[in-house]
């Protein structure tokens, strides 16, 4: 199983307070991309004290600290993921805004491939893929 929000910052050395603590764990069971909006209506469930000024300060802090990832996605708000060994892509639907996140060893070696055409060795992507769902 791997590490929590909460285990990484105590490994990191990051202070946890009650609020931050909520955070991290509310962040660590997150199974979507969660924008600070969406992750403050959360948190404020478990704590209405905590402030979405907090929120901002928290996810700043664990950013900043290599704990989670801000992702940028095209026409949205920044969304924020743990980062995790292993490298993962992103499908976005345009109408819904889900997020899938997907391996696919064929586009792996194509971009290894693009890459050494024009004379790189690869050493980091990031893939976005938006879409809509069929019916």
């Amino acid at each position: 199983m791997s590490e929590t929000i909460e285990q990484k910052c105590i490994a990191k050395g990051v202070k946890l307070t009650d609020q931050r603590r909520i955070i991290a764990q509310v962040m660590s069971e997150s199974t979507d991309h969660p924008d600070v909006d969406e992750l403050y209506n959360r948190v404020s469930k478990i704590d209405p004290k905590i402030s979405i000024a907090t929120v901002y300060r928290t996810v700043k802090l664990f950013e900043e600290t290599g704990i989670l990832t801000k992702h940028e996605f095209k026409g949205g708000k920044a969304r924020y993921e743990e980062i995790n060994e292993g490298h993962h892509d992103h499908l976005i639907d345009v109408k819904t805004g889900e997020i899938i996140e997907f391996v696919d060893d064929e586009i792996e070696k194509l971009q290894k491939k693009v890459a050494e055409k024009y004379g790189y060795k690869l050493v980091d992507h990031k893939l976005e893929l938006y879409g809509i769902k069929k019916k």
